[in-house]
């Protein structure tokens, strides 16, 4: 990659084979750290290579363990910055605490405004994030985020497979705008949305309703942000199998699958839960219904395009 500063690329512990296939795709070699612990758990980050002048990424989920992949970054970002980085963007695959985008209560933080102040404070000149739960978070930072979208690599496998009748399916009604921008990549599909009530004193809990929209003899695919807990999910495609769909499908960008998701998702009616690599998972969370696309290429076309300064947004046009 050619441009007016060197690029170097670095990855904290949450996602390195994502990191490294990223590298792969652009044939540069993955930055030398050393990431290591205390004995009492502190961190000890050491940059082991010259970013004097240099354009750096740092590609980091904050997933499972969210607190330490946090911390890591922030960590790895005052150590790129002490050591004279010309420019840093942190390439989040997966942006942690972002469901806490708001408050729903009265005296609750707003966190994913607090990770965003703190990723500015560390260092870091821009954000380079994949399919955030609330759009407005791109507006608690005070530096560039790039926004990417997951939906052509989805879509992508989807058209591959050759399904006919299709209703794309949104779990909810602040969804729809996600199930829309996906149908109309499948040659303008139909959409239907669960309205769910969710109990404002749980979490991970949620109460599906009706379903909003025409399933019954359809192939649905049903596509949301992220699964946890598969509470939603497996509900949501219980209740259209019930109504009379003929197959259930889910796709999801991030794939945290906490707690009892591996079971609800294996006892449940969804044929294929189709993820991105995003975050990885385990083989104790990962369910036999489990499909992983890849995000590298488009993570990758994205890191190139801001360090020759061309435009992101023409990947989506």
């Amino acid at each position: 990659m050619n441009g007016k500063r060197s690029v170097k690329i670095f990855s904290g512990r949450a996602n390195i084979p994502l990191a490294k296939e990223i590298c792969d795709y652009l044939n540069l070699p993955l930055g030398k750290i050393n990431i290591s612990p205390f004995s009492d758990g502190e961190l000890y980050v050491q940059i082991e290579e010259s970013v004097r002048g240099c354009d750096v990424f740092v590609i980091q989920p904050t997933c499972t363990p969210v607190n330490e992949n946090v911390m890591e970054l922030l960590i790895v970002l005052d150590a790129l910055k002490r050591a004279s980085a010309e420019k840093i963007t942190v390439v989040m695959p997966y942006y942690g605490y972002g469901r806490q985008d708001r408050k729903a209560a009265g005296r609750e933080p707003i966190t994913a405004k607090l990770i965003a102040d703190l990723l500015s404070q560390a260092g870091t000149n821009r954000i380079l994030a994949l399919d955030l739960h609330a759009t407005q978070i791109m507006g608690f930072f005070d530096v560039i985020v790039d926004h990417l979208f997951a939906t052509p690599v989805l879509v992508e496998h989807i058209k591959s497979l050759g399904l006919k009748d299709i209703v794309v399916v949104s779990p909810d009604v602040g969804g729809v705008t996600r199930a829309r921008a996906f149908a109309k990549k499948l040659n303008d599909a139909p959409i239907a949305i669960l309205d769910k009530r969710r109990p404002m004193d749980k979490h991970n809990t949620v109460e599906v309703i009706n379903i909003i929209g025409e399933i019954k003899g359809k192939t649905c695919v049903m596509v949301d942000d992220m699964i946890d807990t598969a509470g939603t999910i497996t509900q949501g495609a219980a209740l259209l199998q019930k109504e009379g769909a003929k197959e259930v499908l889910a796709c999801s960008t991030h794939a945290v699958l906490s707690g009892p998701a591996k079971d609800r998702i294996d006892k449940s009616p969804i044929t294929t839960l189709i993820v991105t690599n995003s975050i990885p998972v385990p083989p104790e969370r990962s369910p036999k219904k489990l499909k992983i696309l890849s995000v590298a290429g488009l993570l990758a076309e994205a890191i190139k395009r801001i360090h020759l300064d061309d435009s992101v947004s023409e990947m989506f046009s």
